[in-house]
């Protein structure tokens, strides 16, 4: 194959953003004030500081999300193909699966999928609350 044309208009391509980026470096004014350097908040007044802490749980919600994404990711393109695949490719997309689904179990049980998750002393509360009302009966 002729990959010339293909390489002269990537070639081409990076020469029209380099230049574009160097004359917008050259001919920009460059006087900064402070409503410049102040922070844009969709054209709201920043309230605050826009250093905050975000809460852990965004990343880890964030993660579980992904990991799930990716797997309906490997199953399109085997439910697509199934019926060519045979029983060793239905075998291993169970095993996928299930493993996927241990995960999921897991996440569950460690109640990283609640967004508000009660204190350890609310649980232990909790607990002694409800072992004693089953021995009460």
């Amino acid at each position: 194959m002729n990959f010339g044309p293909i390489f002269l208009f990537l070639i081409a391509a990076g020469g029209v953003v380099f230049v574009a980026l160097f004359l917008n470096r050259m001919l920009a004014p460059r006087k900064p004030n402070p409503e410049k350097l102040s922070t844009y908040e969709c054209g709201e007044e920043a309230v605050g500081s826009p250093w905050i802490r975000f809460n852990t749980r965004f990343y880890v919600i964030a993660l579980i999300f992904l990991v799930f994404d990716v797997e309906v990711l490997f199953l399109f393109p085997w439910a697509v193909n199934l019926k060519s695949l045979g029983m060793f490719a239905w075998i291993e997309m169970a095993v996928f699966i299930i493993i996927l689904s241990v995960g999921l179990a897991y996440v569950w049980a460690k109640r990283d999928l609640e967004w508000i998750k009660p204190d350890s002393d609310e649980i232990q509360a909790a607990l002694r609350q409800s072992s004693q009302t089953i021995t009460d009966k």
